[in-house]
């Protein structure tokens, strides 16, 4: 291992996840200042959901910083293959190209986002098994086994010269997790046996007594609650969770149900599951199968949980989907999570499939979720075995890292940060402070290019959602005389009866044309100067007529 020295220092600098929910972009630093090496932990995006941003499904974490430090990042590693640490690989992988590694269901989820964006043959990916180790520079990395709510969940152990961290990634205790293997308690107690320097962990339930739950008892439930139901059955789940999937199956075998997968990721994951050796006894049918069975023989397994309007159970909710309908008589279960945003989208869901005569059972209804996070019983019994010297709460907003550092220092944990994205923390030597703060924020995918939420692209956008258009044309000869219009088009603009705009259109004709015929002769020529000047007239026009400020073009052609 590298010898430290005396100007050496391990630094913990969070980009993305803290201060939210989702999104995670973390990065290790170690060496003296400016000339640190760095390994890169998770590359996580978030959906737009909610957040008002028009044409924008993802949303990535700003990498600027990492992208000028490239030379000195040794590696990305995954902590698992959720969205939310995976998800922004394809597009800023080229802005901070580094050797990659991730355990073997990790690895193969991320070789198609890579093959989605060409550049699968270009990343150095290190496909290892769990609870692998291995050195990077001065850190010593290990894969630690534990639970989530999805296939390969691992901890990082960064053992450098100047201690040890466990970052945990996302995690609970569940000792039944139906898929793959128990946290490794024996390795954590192991480590805190030894001495842990700092422990970086999951926070969003921090809020929440007791524990998370186990995948087994949801397993049961779901066994009770579809072995009752007499019509079609479909359960929406996220596609990742492997071990529902398995107990999904399994209920619908008990039921007498064959299973059709509904949903371009519920295929793709069950691939993954099925190419690293899981989900080898579960057997599935095509959706135009099903249309040949009873009612009660047909189960669909969909995407579609959190209201997403492209999802599979979206259209089957609007009746637009190619192979499924569902109506009076049947049933949909929500086997998943609110996640924080989509609760107005989801409940939009639910109604329409409630119109429609569906049955819609909840996790509030029947005990058929479980989340994939610690709540305080389980971060209690963490903190008991790993025994951290400094607790850095991440994955979070602003009052969960606040409770998780409240609740960390009640357990005697010596120094506890809540800090937010762009936070360049200080783990050692010395006791853990902030010590700078870097460009952080975020990035958009608008179709195939990556653009800063702060573009002027996004401003006009969310100007004419809220604003509306307007299109002035007109022609003028050399001496400056107007030959023909002022042509007005609009959208997005009501007359009082909430017709489209047509009848007042003629007031802003006239505004354009009163304006024009103010100016000078040299401004009429010009075409800039009058465009300028009529836009300005005709805005003004349009908050007085209609009490709205719209994007205006004009448009002045010399004929």
């Amino acid at each position: 291992m590298t010898k430290k020295t005396k100007t050496d220092e391990l630094v913990f600098l969070p980009l993305g996840g803290s201060n939210e929910i989702g999104m995670n972009l973390n990065a290790y630093g170690y060496g003296p200042d400016g000339d640190r090496k760095w390994i890169v932990v998770d590359v996580g995006v978030t959906f737009a959901g909610e957040e008002g941003i028009p044409g924008v499904d993802l949303i990535l974490p700003d990498p600027e910083f990492l992208e000028a430090n490239k030379d000195d990042i040794l590696a990305i590693v995954l902590t698992h293959a959720h969205e939310d640490h995976i998800g922004a690989m394809g597009w800023l992988w080229p802005r901070i190209p580094a050797p990659v590694y991730a355990t073997p269901f990790t690895a193969h989820l991320l070789r198609d986002k890579l093959r989605e964006r060409g550049i699968e043959r270009k990343v150095a990916l290190h496909e290892v098994p769990l609870k692998h180790r291995f050195q990077l520079g001065p850190f010593d990395i290990e894969y630690v086994t534990l639970t989530h709510s999805i296939a390969e969940p691992n901890g990082l152990a960064i053992h450098t010269p100047l201690g040890t961290v466990l970052h945990t990634g996302d995690w609970k205790i569940d000792a039944e997790p139906l898929i793959g293997e128990q946290t490794d308690i024996a390795r954590l107690k192991e480590m805190g046996e030894a001495g842990v320097l700092a422990m970086v962990c999951d926070s969003t339930n921090v809020f929440s007594e007791g524990e998370a739950g186990s995948e087994a008892g949801v397993r049961s439930e779901l066994i009770a609650t579809i072995g009752e139901q007499k019509g079609k059955v479909a359960v929406a789940c996220f596609a990742s969770n492997v071990a529902r999937i398995l107990s999904t199956v399994e209920a619908a075998t008990a039921a007498g149900r064959a299973v059709a997968l509904i949903g371009r990721s519920m295929v793709r994951i069950t691939g993954a599951a099925r190419a690293v050796g899981l989900l080898q006894d579960a057997s599935f049918i095509e959706p135009e199968q099903a249309r040949h069975l009873r009612d009660d023989q047909i189960l669909y397994l969909c995407t579609g949980s959190q209201g997403e309007p492209r999802a599979a159970l979206a259209r089957i909710a609007d009746g637009t989907h190619p192979h499924v309908s569902l109506g009076r008589g049947d049933t949909c279960l929500f086997s998943s999570r609110e996640i924080p945003g989509n609760e107005r989208a989801i409940l939009e869901l639910q109604n329409k499939l409630a119109q429609r005569g569906v049955e819609v059972i909840t996790g509030r209804d029947r005990h058929i979720h479980v989340s994939g996070h610690p709540c305080r019983d389980e971060l209690r019994a963490m903190y008991e075995m790993v025994r951290p010297q400094i607790a850095i709460p991440t994955h979070g907003e602003q009052r969960h890292l606040m409770e998780h550092a409240k609740f960390a220092l009640s357990l005697q944990v010596p120094e506890a940060l809540a800090i937010k994205n762009g936070d360049m923390v200080r783990l050692a030597p010395g006791p853990a402070s902030v010590i700078d703060e870097v460009p952080t924020g975020r990035l958009l995918v608008d179709g195939e290019a990556v653009i800063r939420s702060d573009s002027e692209t996004i401003r006009d956008r969310v100007r004419l959602s809220e604003h509306g258009y307007v299109m002035v044309s007109l022609a003028i000869n050399a001496k400056g005389q107007i030959k023909a219009g002022p042509d007005v088009r609009a959208r997005g603009l009501s007359e009082r009866n909430g017709n489209p705009a047509e009848a007042r259109l003629e007031q802003l004709a006239d505004a354009a044309e009163e304006a024009f015929n103010r100016l000078k002769h040299d401004q009429r020529v010009d075409e800039e100067v009058a465009e300028g000047f009529i836009m300005r007239a005709v805005r003004k026009a349009a908050d007085r007529i209609f009490g709205k400020r719209p994007i205006v073009d004009v448009v002045v052609m010399t004929v």
